[in-house]
């Protein structure tokens, strides 16, 4: 059963907002070298065609800082700078016109040099975004230690609260400069340690919250381990925006995220497809027929819900609900709309039929009107 969204302030990253009332949003960061705008800016055109609405760009240094102002104008989303330990650079960043700022205070050892970009920030009306990732925590205190002993905590529940209350932290140097444009990240490869850290953090204040399973790995294993952490948080009403991070193109991640946020019916974007598994009732080639309009599906934007069932014995009471499909078997399949039947055609004629209803349905419906391709009337 789903939670119903826990309530935070709203900060806006351009013209996107986060928290308050807007949908849950989806991030990527960009693989290639900023230091080449060229390059960044057409992966961030692929990420904003894909769905993504705010693109973090790493700055690791003054060449990549220098070529913002060529970026930063050009691009179709907002976008994040991601900085560490050197505040000058979140200054540039901030002066060639970033977003928002990726930035843990406690990492930049002068006081002023965290008050410069803070006040930097807040002239520009540009947000801080803190994280407190388990791969960078630094040692517990023995302070923290001794406080725990007797607390019984379990050793994720342990971590959770180190990583809690440095995020706390960070987010107390920003608060004691009177900034509250803050969004908070807990991000952990072990799905169980961010699960624990974001519910806590959660329950404390009215920030948003970022989240992520860090470090999740290749396309396979990291898109479950992704799902596992983020849907489980999500359907607890927990989450503001979301990242997939995988080792893959960033492309990938966009998708992943909006699959998740689809299943859980948060939001819609693009098609999606209902397939059943194989058996031994299929008699069709369904791998080859699943691919092949998986792969047409990723060219259509509009919510649209389409089937593939391997045989006609569940079809289309399955999938009724579908907006069209078709029911497989013995060399055939039946197309049906609603759970509707349409007609019977062959085998080889199956994926040509089925992009023909799609067409038919984008055109003809109104609840996809917004998606369709505007018409060209220069020379009508």
């Amino acid at each position: 059963m789903m939670a119903s969204r826990r309530k935070t302030r709203a900060i806006h990253v351009g013209d996107v907002q986060i928290g308050g009332n807007a949908p849950i949003r989806v991030q990527s960061m960009t693989t290639s070298d900023t230091r080449d705008p060229k390059a960044t800016l057409e992966q961030i055109a692929e990420l904003a065609d894909a769905g993504c609405e705010i693109v973090r760009v790493a700055v690791p240094d003054r060449v990549a800082a220098a070529a913002l102002p060529d970026i930063v104008p050009y691009a179709q989303v907002p976008l994040i700078a991601d900085i560490h330990f050197e505040h000058t650079l979140a200054l540039k960043a901030i002066a060639a016109g970033i977003h928002g700022i990726r930035l843990n205070p406690g990492n930049i050892r002068k006081h002023e040099d965290v008050r410069e970009v803070v006040m930097a920030a807040k002239e520009r009306e540009i947000p801080i975004r803190v994280g407190a990732n388990f791969g960078s925590l630094p040692p517990m205190s023995r302070e923290f230690v001794d406080e725990m002993a007797e607390s019984n905590l379990s050793q994720v529940e342990l971590v959770a609260e180190h990583m809690v209350r440095t995020a706390l932290g960070h987010v107390r140097i920003l608060e004691d400069l009177d900034f509250g444009d803050i969004k908070i990240s807990l991000k952990a490869f072990e799905v169980p340690i961010m699960l624990e850290a974001y519910s806590r953090m959660a329950k404390l204040n009215d920030y948003p919250l970022h989240l992520g399973v860090t470090e999740a790995g290749t396309p396979k294993a990291g898109s479950v381990r992704s799902a596992v952490g983020l849907g489980t948080l999500l359907a607890a009403g927990i989450g503001d925006t979301i990242r997939v991070s995988l080792t893959t193109d960033p492309v990938e991640e966009v998708f992943v995220c909006y699959e998740i946020l689809k299943s859980l019916e948060l939001r819609q974007h693009g098609a999606t497809m209902v397939a059943c598994p194989t058996c031994g009732r299929v008699e069709v080639d369904l791998f080859s027929l699943a691919n092949e309009v998986d792969e047409y599906l990723k060219t259509i934007k509009a919510p649209i819900k389409v089937a593939v069932m391997g045989c006609v014995v569940n079809g289309p009471g399955e999938a009724k609900d579908s907006d069209v499909g078709v029911a497989a078997g013995r060399g055939k399949g039946i197309i049906f709309r609603k759970g509707k039947i349409l007609r019977r055609v062959m085998e080889n004629e199956i994926v040509p039929a089925l992009k023909e209803e799609i067409t038919s349905i984008l055109e003809e419906d109104e609840q996809f009107a917004e998606w369709r391709e505007p018409k060209d009337t220069a020379n009508v």
